[in-house]
């Protein structure tokens, strides 16, 4: 592909593009980091704002022509409080991975302690020392983990921040099936003098909806998190926070800009905001139906005959289910999610407690968050947990399945839990 003309090369890309619809038009989007975005929002990131600039905040910009945007992120940050019902709200942040560098540029200096979940245990690359936090030169010491839970040793890791006095006590995972035993750790956190840090990316929408945990009312001071996973909007992030202070708010407004963001995309940041407005009207039937679903497909798989994680927990209380298919680091994984998307169904290998090779881990890492989006419920999820099975426990040609995934899919081609839900299909092309 090194050789195309520059006609041939958009036209590459065009067409990469609407094969990539078709995919997941015809088939079964079950990553967990992912998400479709409605008809409303599509219409704003498509507009004239996408080639704009408004740096600043609203009424203090460094740009003319900024009127009309004024009013769109004054709507989206008085949203964004009511919805996460927060004292202050900063929706400028291009990725959840943006709003994790603005806060820990906020809270903190290079060379200060930091506490933080193990990526090894389900933790987000921003949270180590290969990513923002070694970006910001912050000292990491990380959680110790009870793997039958699924969560952080409360007592364990207490001990630990009481022991290094943390400047942050970050929390939340990229793996992420359970609340996290905040009210304790925040209040370790807080006897140190440590701010809570609460990653909500994963979550944030069931945040939201009230159906998993609130972090800003057990004990977290700031939460950041992305607009694109459970909660239903663009790309992007959010910066949020319990506090009342206005120093500390202007501390937070500083570290988005001038510190992480000049331009912040500001046909997303439109976007955030119908979203926004669409989750308030939507936002919890949506979050307890994912749940929900969730919790079916869980227990579908687990009848199926799969090896699903958690099961005396009830396996999951988020959108994400995990599956172990193999030894520890033996790529079962790897294999299942190819074997899968040659049937149509797209998933993401996984690293599971005991894994310690990225690339060859054993498991699967499933979300439920798209499917619902387009109308799937509790039946649905047993048929997924089926067509699972025929691909990875039966044996089954990946050709085959995929014509009966087709089937399946063919009647859910539209946004739900949004305005105007049947004005322009879920798919491009479809």
């Amino acid at each position: 592909m090194g050789n195309l003309s520059p006609r041939d090369s958009v036209n590459a890309v065009l067409d990469a593009s609407a094969k990539s619809a078709r995919l997941y038009g015809h088939g079964l989007g079950m990553i967990a980091s992912e998400n479709i975005i409605s008809p409303n929002v599509k219409r704003a990131i498509n507009s004239d704002l996408h080639g704009r600039y408004a740096e600043g905040l609203p009424g203090k910009r460094y740009y003319q022509g900024c009127d009309d945007f004024d009013t769109i992120e004054d709507i989206g940050i008085n949203l964004a409080k009511k919805v996460f019902q927060a004292n202050f709200a900063n929706i400028q942040s291009t990725s959840g991975t943006v709003s994790n560098i603005g806060a820990l540029k906020a809270l903190a200096k290079p060379g200060d302690a930091i506490t933080a979940v193990s990526t090894a245990d389900g933790g987000h690359i921003s949270h180590a020392r290969m990513g923002a936090v070694g970006l910001r030169d912050l000292n990491v010491s990380t959680y110790p983990w009870d793997e039958d839970r699924m969560e952080p040793d409360v007592d364990a890791s207490c001990a630990l921040i009481r022991e290094v006095k943390p400047r942050i006590t970050l929390v939340g995972q990229s793996v992420f099936l359970f609340p996290t035993p905040l009210k304790e750790l925040a209040d370790a956190a807080h006897e140190v003098g440590s701010t809570v840090m609460y990653d909500g990316a994963h979550v944030l929408g069931l945040i939201a909806g009230g159906v998993f945990q609130d972090p800003l009312r057990e004990g977290a001071d700031i939460m950041t998190g992305s607009s694109h996973k459970t909660f239903p909007g663009p790309q992007g992030g959010f910066l949020l926070s319990s506090s009342e202070d206005a120093s500390f708010h202007r501390r937070l407004n500083n570290a988005m800009f001038p510190g992480v963001c000049s331009s912040y995309h500001l046909h997303h940041v439109a976007g955030k905001v119908v979203a926004l407005a669409e989750f308030e009207a939507f936002g919890q039937a949506y979050a307890s139906d994912i749940v929900r679903n969730a919790k079916a497909f869980a227990e579908s798989l687990a009848a199926e005959g799969f090896d699903v994680l958690a099961e005396s927990r009830g396996y999951t209380a988020s959108h994400q289910v995990l599956t172990r298919h193999g030894e520890t680091d033996s790529g079962a994984g790897a294999i299942a999610a190819r074997k899968l998307e040659d049937a149509g169904i797209i998933t993401n290998m996984n690293m599971l407690p005991g894994d310690t090779k990225a690339m060859s881990p054993s498991g699967l890492r499933l979300g439920v968050q798209e499917l619902t989006r387009v109308g799937m419920g509790v039946n649905e999820m047993a048929e997924v947990a089926s067509l699972y099975a025929r691909v990875l426990l039966k044996q089954e040609a990946p050709e085959q399945v995929r014509h009966d995934v087709q089937h399946l899919k063919s009647d859910f081609q539209h946004v739900q839990y949004c305005f105007d839900s049947e004005s322009i299909p879920a798919y491009e092309g479809m």
